[in-house]
């Protein structure tokens, strides 16, 4: 399967547009926003588990991130409310569910096969930078293939996102716009190396998660 599989494309996702798709798993279902490879693969996608859903034990051979959205995630390490960010890299394992339900946003295998660095990271808790006018910035993660970081702009900001090695972005609040491009609440950007794009808030300004420099290091997921 391939979704969205050419990075040297721009791409924007309207996620609350999408339809939402049955996983293996009963009560567990998800919008894929870039994909390759079946149910081993690169990916990128939302997932929402029903009340009481949960996926049986699995190791991430890729690694696993994620952002929880809505809700409240648990596996046996612990409970992992909304606005948590976690990164479980390659060998780690799990038991992953939710008994009241939840919306996660997720990324597998995209980490370097070397990554050990384990975290959970309360995002409303970080503390934060001033990075310019109207605009506040943590790191949540950084690596020599990668930087994630938290961008919390005030009504009227602007940000500039884009990166040598590529960069995404997911809003978490509010909305902004920019080159005739409108990203509001969950929606989602992708960006090919060297491409930028200055973006503008809103009246409600806006929170979104960024990463970039990683798109120069795309590979093929392992078959199982």
């Amino acid at each position: 399967m391939r979704v969205n599989a050419d990075f040297d494309e721009r791409i924007v996702v309207h996620t609350r547009e999408l339809d939402w798709q049955a996983s293996p798993m009963k009560g567990v279902e998800r919008r894929m926003l870039d994909r390759i490879g079946g149910e081993v693969a690169r990916a990128t996608s939302i997932v929402r588990y029903a009340p009481g859903s949960a996926f049986s034990e699995h190791t991430h051979n890729g690694g696993e991130e994620f952002i929880v959205l809505e809700g409240t995630f648990q596996d046996e390490h612990g409970d992992y409310p909304r606005g948590t960010y976690v990164r479980n890299p390659p060998t780690t394992h799990h038991v992953p569910r939710s008994d009241e339900g939840c919306t996660i946003f997720v990324k597998l295998w995209q980490f370097d096969a070397a990554d050990r660095d384990q975290f959970a990271r309360d995002m409303g808790s970080t503390a934060l930078e001033e990075a310019g006018e109207g605009v506040r910035t943590a790191t949540l993660h950084a690596d020599p293939r990668e930087t994630v970081e938290l961008i919390v702009l005030e009504p009227g900001a602007s940000w500039t996102l884009g990166s040598e090695g590529g960069a995404e972005a997911l809003v978490l609040d509010g909305s902004l716009a920019g080159d005739e491009i409108h990203l509001g609440l969950h929606d989602w950007m992708r960006m090919p190396k060297g491409d930028t794009l200055t973006l503008k808030t809103g009246p409600e300004g806006a929170r979104i998660w960024t990463k970039t420099g990683h798109l120069a290091h795309v590979r093929e997921p392992e078959a199982a």
